[in-house]
């Protein structure tokens, strides 16, 4: 996910946004615990990307 890209989405979208990085998450996590999982990256990267979005809206709100 491009960091440009989530600066210019409204608080709204990056909820909803950061809504479905939460369930990938948790379906990896799935995944990873019945040894289905063949990509483990993706969970870091997931994870990454969850903590990207909390970061910008707590930024835009507090302007």
């Amino acid at each position: 996910m491009k960091l440009i890209k989530l600066h210019k989405k409204t608080i709204h979208d990056l909820n909803i946004e950061l809504l479905n990085l939460l369930r990938e998450k948790f379906s990896l996590k799935i995944q990873l615990s019945s040894g289905k999982l063949k990509k483990t990256h993706m969970l870091k990267k997931v994870r990454r990307n969850i903590a990207q979005i909390k970061t910008i809206i707590t930024i835009k709100s507090r302007v």
